[in-house]
């Protein structure tokens, strides 16, 4: 009795944190900048800033270090299986994992190597499909969460960073450089900052009327500017500042497409809802809603009639359209026709 009492009282070995796969590629991106010859006591400092985030952060650093030295006895043929290891030795399932001294390693050889060999150039893309979320971690340290059906194209130089959004909803979360601004670019316009955290949606083009960009800071400071050779869409550049909302909407002008400005305060947290599969909806239609809800799924919901009038508040699941419309008819009193490619929802 006595033993099983000190058993049941000793306390169990915390277990390391989780270090998932784009934590670990950002420590690695912080390693090959501070060992690279533009080290600065700013970037020393946002280093330090990015390790206080959690002690997933902090472990990832200090491994990093610790395997910095060994980088050059490894080769990148490992690298396609070291970004598969989620877990730290000791964890229960460390046993299915590879060992992360050696795959964080390989990490940052390809990291380097692909800094050595290409500095500040590139003209990579990036996409998603419809439902599809992706989080990539550029070579200066930026941080893009892109949504459902984005295509965005990189393209570094010495003296600015540019990315093109040609179309969907990515979340940036800019790594300072003073010298060198990051520049959005979407719909005919330009977001620039230095160092900042901004939301920007760009639509297809669509009737006069429809939303072509949406631009939400939310932390820092970026000025949106009209593109060169496009005009001006905005009349002058727009300072903002955190928790605004820059909207564009097209024009009837074939020479204008989105002229049409408004600038609001929305919800931050149903901003970026979908950052957790989620869709957060206050007293919209259930048309808007249903516009909202088909862009993560490939079986569009149809709203006929009146039905599309109806007011919709709450949070709902994203990716589920089958859920949504058996929801919205039972809480409406309405019908929803399976046409196979697509839902409909009518009166009854």
């Amino acid at each position: 009795m006595a033993g099983r009492q000190a058993s049941a009282g000793a306390a169990e070995p915390e277990e390391p944190p989780l270090v998932p796969k784009d934590v670990a590629a950002e420590a690695a991106v912080w390693i090959t900048r501070l060992h690279g010859g533009q080290r600065t006591p700013q970037m020393e400092q946002e280093c330090r800033a990015w390790q206080a985030r959690s002690a997933a952060h902090r472990l990832a650093f200090e491994r990093c270090t610790d395997t910095w030295q060994d980088v050059a006895s490894l080769t990148l043929a490992g690298y396609a299986t070291a970004t598969a290891t989620r877990e730290l030795p000791g964890s229960r399932r460390a046993a299915r994992s590879l060992p992360w001294r050696s795959g964080l390693a390989a990490a940052l050889v390809l990291v380097a190597s692909f800094l050595a060999l290409q500095p500040w150039k590139a003209g990579d893309a990036y996409d998603t499909g419809v439902g599809e979320q992706r989080i990539v971690v550029l070579r200066d340290g930026t941080r893009l969460s892109l949504n459902t059906s984005t295509r965005i194209r990189v393209d570094f130089a010495e003296s600015q960073r540019t990315v093109k959004v040609e179309r969907g909803e990515a979340l940036f979360e800019v790594a300072k450089d003073p010298r060198r601004p990051f520049v959005v670019q979407a719909a005919g316009t330009e977001v620039v900052a230095t160092g900042t955290a901004f939301l920007v949606q760009a639509s297809p083009a669509a009737k006069p009327g429809d939303q072509a960009l949406a631009v939400t800071l939310v932390e820092g400071q970026v000025v949106v500017r009209s593109a060169a050779g496009e005009g001006r869409l905005l009349e002058r550049p727009l300072v903002m500042v955190p928790g605004q909302r820059l909207r564009l909407s097209r024009s009837d002008e074939a020479q204008r497409p989105a002229t049409a400005t408004r600038v609001d305060r929305p919800h931050m947290d149903q901003v970026l809802a979908w950052r957790r599969g989620e869709a957060r909806f206050d007293n919209v239609s259930l048309r808007e809603a249903v516009e909202e809800m088909n862009r993560y799924d490939r079986v569009p919901i149809i709203v006929s009639g009146t039905a599309g009038e109806r007011r919709v508040s709450g949070v709902v699941k994203t990716g589920d359209n089958a859920s949504f419309a058996q929801a919205m008819a039972s809480l409406y009193g309405l019908v929803v026709r399976n046409h196979g490619d697509r839902l409909e929802l009518v009166p009854p």
